[in-house]
C-alpha cells in the first residue's frame, strides 16, 4: 500500500512538474491571450489612457490616479502612446516622459493589471529628423498630417523614405526591450499600431493607401518586432466605429488571422445630443465585431471610447453600460483626462458619483477583480 502511495505521490509530482514546464514554454503573448479570453467569462475590464501621469486637478503625483480617486481602485487596463519615441524625444506627443512611461507600466504590471501600448508616430515625409514633438500644433508634421496622400507607399521597402522609417521602427524596438519585470521578464502588452485606419485623418488611413499598403505597413512593423524577439506582444488590430457596420466592412484592411490576436473598435459621443445615436451605433458594431471575433477564433475589446469632456453626467450608467454589457468583449478604455479635453472620470466633476454606479456593476472589472 504505501509503495502504492509512493508511486501516485511521484506521478503527481512529475505532471505538476511537467505542467509548470508547459506553462513556463508559453511565450508571454500566449499567456497573456489565456488570460484575457478567461477574463472575458467574467465581465468587461476597464482601462484608461495615461491614468497614472495626470489628471484634472494633478500631474505625476506618485501613485495617484483619477479613477483610484473616485473609487477607491485602479483600472484594470493602462493604456500609453509611443508617438515621439521614433524621433528619439525624451517625452512622448502627450508630454509623458519614456522613463515614467516605462515605471508606470512596470507598477501596474507589478500590481497585476494589463498594459496596452498605441503609436502615433510623425508623418515620416513631412517631418525632418532632429525635430522634437512635445508641445507642437498639429497637424503639420504629426501623425494627423495627410498632406502627401502617398506616406505609407514611400516607408514601404523600395520607398524613398524607407531607410528613414526602419531607423523609426528600431527606435520602438529600443523602447520595447526596457520594458521588463522583476525578475527581467518581457512584460506582456496588448499592442495596438495603426489604429482607426477606417477613417482618413492619420497619414495611414483608407484614402491615404491601398489595402496592399496597409497590410504592407502592419507586416513590416510585426516582422520587424518579431525578428528583434517580441513574443510578449499581443498584435490588436482596432478600426473605428461605422454606421451600419458590417464584417466585410470591418475586415476590409483585415491582415490575416496569422497576424492579428485582437480585434477592436474605436468609438466615441462627442455631444450631449447624440447618445441615443452613440448607444444604437455601438450596439450594431459590437454586434458585428464579436461575431468576427468568434469566426476568426479573436479576442474582441471596444479600444477607444468615451464622451468628451463628460458634458453629460450620467453618461456611464446611461449610455456606455447599456451599450456594452450585452456582448462578450475582453475590454473598454476611455482615453486620457487632459485638462482641455477629457474622457475619464474626475473628483472634481460631477459624472464620478454615475462612474462609482458604473464601478459597482457586476458587469465591470477594474484591478482587484482580476488579480
Amino acid at each position: 500500500m504505501k509503495k502504492i502511495v509512493i508511486m501516485v505521490v511521484a506521478a503527481m509530482s512529475l505532471f505538476a512538474c511537467a505542467t509548470k514546464q508547459s506553462e513556463t514554454q508559453k511565450t508571454a503573448a500566449q499567456q497573456l491571450l489565456e488570460r484575457l479570453d478567461s477574463l472575458c467569462q467574467k465581465g468587461i475590464m476597464y482601462g484608461h489612457q495615461d491614468d497614472p501621469m495626470y489628471g484634472l486637478t494633478w500631474e505625476y503625483d506618485k501613485d495617484s490616479s483619477d479613477v483610484k480617486n473616485v473609487c477607491g481602485d485602479y483600472p484594470a487596463i493602462m493604456g500609453f502612446d509611443l508617438g515621439g519615441i521614433e524621433m528619439g524625444d525624451e517625452k512622448n506627443l502627450d508630454s509623458v516622459p519614456f522613463t515614467r512611461m516605462r515605471e508606470e507600466i512596470q507598477n501596474h504590471y507589478r500590481r497585476g493589471g494589463i498594459i496596452t501600448l498605441s503609436w502615433h508616430p510623425r508623418n515620416p515625409v513631412t517631418t525632418i529628423d532632429g525635430g522634437g514633438w512635445a508641445g507642437q500644433k498639429f497637424p503639420e508634421g504629426t501623425a494627423w498630417d495627410v498632406t502627401d496622400s502617398a506616406v505609407v507607399k514611400k516607408i514601404l521597402p523600395g520607398g524613398e523614405c524607407h531607410e528613414k522609417f526602419a531607423g523609426w521602427m528600431q527606435r520602438v524596438s529600443d523602447f520595447l526591450i526596457t520594458l521588463k519585470d522583476d525578475q527581467g521578464q518581457k512584460i506582456p502588452i496588448i499592442f495596438r499600431p495603426w489604429h482607426e485606419n477606417s477613417g482618413s485623418w492619420f497619414w495611414w488611413g483608407e484614402k491615404l493607401c491601398t489595402v496592399e499598403e496597409y497590410k504592407a505597413l502592419w507586416n513590416m512593423l510585426q516582422d520587424k518586432l518579431k525578428t528583434d524577439g517580441f513574443d510578449n506582444l499581443v498584435w490588436s488590430y482596432s478600426p473605428g466605429c461605422q454606421d451600419n457596420l458590417t464584417a466585410e466592412r470591418l475586415l476590409d484592411r483585415y491582415p490575416g488571422d496569422d497576424r492579428v490576436d485582437m480585434i477592436g473598435l474605436d468609438g466615441y459621443q462627442w455631444v450631449p445630443e447624440e447618445m441615443d445615436a452613440f448607444v444604437a451605433r455601438t450596439k450594431q458594431n459590437l454586434e458585428v465585431l464579436c461575431e468576427v471575433a468568434k469566426a476568426h477564433h479573436l479576442i474582441p475589446a471596444m479600444t477607444e471610447t468615451g464622451m468628451k469632456n463628460m458634458t453629460q453626467s450620467d453618461w456611464w450608467t446611461a449610455a456606455l453600460l447599456p451599450a456594452v454589457k450585452d456582448y462578450p468583449i475582453s475590454y473598454l478604455l476611455t482615453w486620457r483626462n487632459y485638462k482641455e479635453e477629457w474622457f475619464g472620470p474626475s473628483t472634481s466633476k460631477p459624472d464620478a458619483k454615475y462612474f462609482v454606479d458604473f464601478y459597482n456593476d457586476k458587469k465591470t472589472l477594474f484591478l482587484n477583480d482580476i488579480k
